[in-house]
C-alpha cells in the first residue's frame, strides 16, 4: 500500500456493529464521548472530567443517524429535548450498560486520516481543474419478452 493511500478508519463501522449487537441483546448502549473535541454538540452540564456518557438506546433517542463522520440524534435531558451531534473522532467507546461489554478506541486512529472529500478538494485546488463526472447513458434496463 502506498504512503499516500489513506485507509478509512474502522471506528464508524465498529460503533454501528456494536450498537446493533447491544440492541439485539436487549441491553442498553452507552456512548463515551470526548466532550472537549471540536464540533461536539452535547449538554455541557453533564460533562465530567472532559467526558460524557450518553444513553443511545433506541428507546431513549429520536431520529438517530450514524454516519461515517458523525452520530446525530435527539434526546431528553432533564425533560428538555436537545439535538446531539458527535463527530466519530470524539467517540471514545461504546459499551453495554449492564455488562460493560463493548469497545474503546485508539485515540490516534484519525491522526493521519484525510477524508476522501478533503483529499479530492485539496488535489483539485492545486490544479484548479475539476474532473468532469462521466455521463451515464440514459437507456432503459428492461426489455419486453414474449
Amino acid at each position: 500500500m502506498s504512503e499516500t493511500t489513506s485507509i478509512t478508519p474502522t471506528r464508524p463501522y465498529m460503533v454501528r456493529a456494536l450498537y446493533q449487537w447491544i440492541e439485539d441483546n436487549a441491553l442498553t448502549p452507552y456512548l463515551m464521548v470526548d466532550a472537549t473535541a471540536d464540533n461536539v454538540q452535547i449538554p455541557t452540564e453533564h460533562v465530567q472530567d472532559g467526558r460524557i456518557v450518553l444513553n443511545i438506546a433506541s428507546r431513549a433517542t429520536g431520529n438517530m443517524s450514524m454516519e461515517n463522520d458523525y452520530i446525530h440524534f435527539s434526546a431528553r435531558f432533564g425533560g428538555v429535548s436537545q439535538e446531539i451531534w458527535v463527530p466519530l473522532t470524539a467517540v471514545l467507546g461504546i459499551y453495554a450498560k449492564e455488562n460493560s461489554q463493548g469497545m474503546f478506541f485508539d485515540p490516534n486512529e484519525y491522526d493521519d486520516y484525510v477524508p476522501e472529500e478533503d483529499a479530492v478538494a485539496s488535489s483539485s485546488s492545486k490544479t484548479n481543474v475539476a474532473a468532469p463526472k462521466p455521463k451515464r447513458d440514459n437507456k432503459a434496463g428492461l426489455k419486453v419478452l414474449k
